[in-house]
């Protein structure tokens, strides 16, 4: 732990700031509202919903896939830098990637970061309750990772300007996750040690309440990784024996994997695909590859399965004559949440609460769940979400490569209110709400949260000492993180630039302009909530 990280005058600016941990109330009663300096940054935060709004509109018309983040890169950096943070770009070999950094001397060091990739065949007009791509096949925000980085920054220059005014030294960071819809970037900022030195990161993922947990949660980690087979071609009808075929080396191993599901644990998950099959059925494919992802709910058992993949995919080798190589596309260790910063920002998220839907934002939400066909049509929420920690029983599901960070420093992740609930994951319906209202107000509450717990890290020195006395002695125990990438892995940062080549020139026509039109709804010439399809 950092020692010796609070000057004089940080406990005096904590006076002014609202709900102290002793404070204490139980989950789910009203909260005082913020008080201080938290109320400070909650009206900075509301003075600046317009920006809010920009960001996550214009985020979402850029549409970008994992490792192509290069608008929205260019987008974030350049506000950023109008706003006084140094910049790098490019860190931890990804090109995409960025690290911005502010500071008002010596104190806590607060890193900020969520994610900003989207998802393959996702487009979708946004605000409209039916299906209509914006660019058919194209990829969109089927996620909703368009909005997370409203949340952070808004929230980062609420406190900036609130820590110049009354001296309170610390430092700010800002970092994307980039490629997480392939866990391929977390594990190499750990990896390349941007983490030593920060005192607590806080991320931000869109959910559909305003919540927080802590823990190990649901979920897994993965290893994701692809086999390339080498063969020989022959003419598939002339001479096929000549041939030593790559294909099959693919579908054998597919075959034995198949066959071991059958005795690995029900909370593993692993699935592939074939990213190539050769090029036309009368050459024998001399390459051949398979990309899988291998889950668990420990880093030892994903390691196991991952062992037990090697074989298999050895043994296709041996099968069919040829030579197998592989690469790490991605991986992420289970997540493990900080309790003591959790509690304090549960605390500030009973004091926010949640958006003022309208009556417009409801109607859209119920008008979406019902043309998904949900059994429940509930709208948006408007009850909050008890503080969450650890299942009862290991839950199985998917992952987010947050996980290497919360093994190396004190993290939390804040869920907050920017989409539907019943709408489904990584999928196009995903997108619906994504750059209306309801993405809009939710990102500013979690703004607020973000804003008013940033604050307590930055003044309050026990919380921040509470968080690091329960990392090492509760989270860690015996547990020593090592990354399941190795020293010499590089990023797979070509994966998905043929797809944004192909679709970039049509998504470009859809990028929002802020300058002419207040926001993307009415420069789409959408008017919100757009219940049924127009004739």
């Amino acid at each position: 732990m950092k020692k010796n990280i609070f000057l004089v005058g940080a406990m005096a600016a904590y006076c002014f700031s609202s709900l102290a941990l002793a404070d204490h109330h139980e989950e789910g009663e009203k909260a005082a509202p913020l008080m201080g300096l938290k109320a400070e940054a909650a009206e900075k935060i509301d003075a600046n919903a317009k920006l809010a709004q920009e960001i996550v509109d214009t985020l979402f018309s850029f549409s970008e896939l994992a490792f192509q983040e290069f608008e929205t890169q260019k987008y974030i950096t350049n506000l950023l830098e109008d706003n006084g943070f140094t910049v790098a770009q490019g860190v931890s070999g990804l090109p995409s990637s960025w690290w911005a950094t502010w500071s008002n001397g010596k104190g806590p060091t607060i890193a900020l970061g969520t994610d900003v990739d989207g998802i393959p065949k996702a487009s979708q007009m946004p605000g409209v309750a039916y299906r209509q791509p914006m660019v058919e096949g194209a990829p969109g925000h089927g996620e909703g990772h368009n909005s997370g980085q409203a949340v952070n920054i808004v929230a980062a220059l609420a406190v900036k300007d609130l820590m110049i005014r009354d001296g309170i030294k610390g430092t700010l960071v800002l970092w994307p996750g980039i490629a997480e819809e392939l866990v391929a970037a977390k594990a190499y900022y750990a990896r390349d040690g941007l983490f030593k030195g920060v005192d607590a990161v806080l991320f931000t993922h869109v959910g559909r309440n305003l919540s927080t947990s802590w823990g190990t949660g649901r979920g897994t980690g993965l290893i994701s990784v692809e086999y390339t087979f080498s063969g020989k071609a022959a003419h598939g009808a002339g001479d096929p024996w000549r041939g030593k075929s790559a294909l099959d080396a693919v579908e054998l191993m597919n075959i034995g994997w198949n066959y071991k599901r059958e005795h690995l644990h029900p909370l593993q998950r692993s699935h592939y695909v074939v990213t190539d099959g050769g090029d036309q059925p009368n050459v024998v494919p001399s390459k051949a590859s398979v990309w899988y992802f291998i889950r668990e709910m420990t880093a030892k058992k994903i390691l196991e399965n991952f062992e037990a993949l090697d074989q298999i995919a050895s043994g296709a080798a041996m099968m069919t004559g040829t030579t197998k190589s592989r690469r790490i596309i991605g991986s992420a260790w289970p997540r493990n949440f900080n309790k003591t910063i959790a509690e304090a920002m549960y605390e500030n998220i009973k004091a926010v609460g949640l958006p003022d839907w309208s009556e417009d934002d409801q109607n859209f939400a119920k008008a979406v769940q019902t043309m998904l066909g949900r059994d429940e049509i509930n709208g948006l929420a408007t009850e909050l979400d008890e503080l969450e920690g650890p299942p009862a029983e290991p839950y199985s599901g998917g992952s987010d490569d947050i996980g290497d960070v919360s093994w190396n420093v004190p993290t939390i992740t804040l869920r907050y209110p920017s989409n539907i609930r019943g709408t489904t994951g990584h999928h196009w319906s995903s997108a619906i709400a994504m750059a209306t209202p309801i993405a809009h107000k939710g990102a500013v509450q979690g703004a607020k949260v973000m804003a008013a717990t940033i604050l307590d890290l930055m003044t309050n020195e026990k919380l921040l000492k509470d968080a690091w006395t329960y990392f090492e002695e509760e989270q860690l125990g015996d547990i020593v993180y090592e990354p399941f990438i190795s020293a010499t892995d590089k990023p797979a940062i070509e994966k998905n630039r043929g797809i944004m080549a192909t679709h970039k020139a049509d998504l470009q026509k859809y990028y929002y302009d802020a300058g002419k039109f207040d926001t993307y709804l009415e420069q789409l010439g959408i008017e919100y909530p757009q219940l049924k399809k127009q004739d």
